[in-house]
């Protein structure tokens, strides 16, 4: 038997997309970058664990905003290069902005716009 991450197709650094997404809603809440470690402990935990490419290291979502994502799938692409994590969202908010989804802004005549609101100020997340 093959060990699961044997078959991921993992980039030059290593890593792999992973797009979480609301299990309910199926609303697209963020995208993030796991290394074969941070896969591991997500499929072992079922608690979303992601490669911080900017602090290089692992980082468990939720660790510091209390905004932890339990995950109940996870599923690989036909190119075994992107997975999505279907997830419950605890404590509504996945964006560092303190909104409920990263993709908050939608193009329109040529213009980003912002149509989700901030649920909470991310000075009273993140101290």
């Amino acid at each position: 038997m093959t060990d699961f991450l044997d078959d991921i197709a993992w980039n030059e650094d290593g890593l792999l997309p992973a797009v979480a997404q609301d299990a309910k809603s199926g609303r697209i809440l963020m995208v993030a970058w796991m290394n074969r470690e941070a896969l591991s402990l997500t499929a072992k935990e079922q608690r979303a664990v992601y490669w911080s490419r900017s602090r290089q290291k692992l980082w468990r979502k939720g660790e510091e905003s209390g905004h932890v994502q339990t995950v109940s799938e996870i599923r690989l692409d036909c190119d075994g290069d992107v997975i999505v994590l279907q997830i419950e969202q605890l404590g509504g908010i996945a964006c560092h902005t303190g909104r409920e989804s990263c993709f908050y802004r939608v193009l329109k005549d040529g213009q980003w716009h912002t149509v989700d609101p901030v649920l909470k100020d991310p000075g009273e997340i993140y101290s």
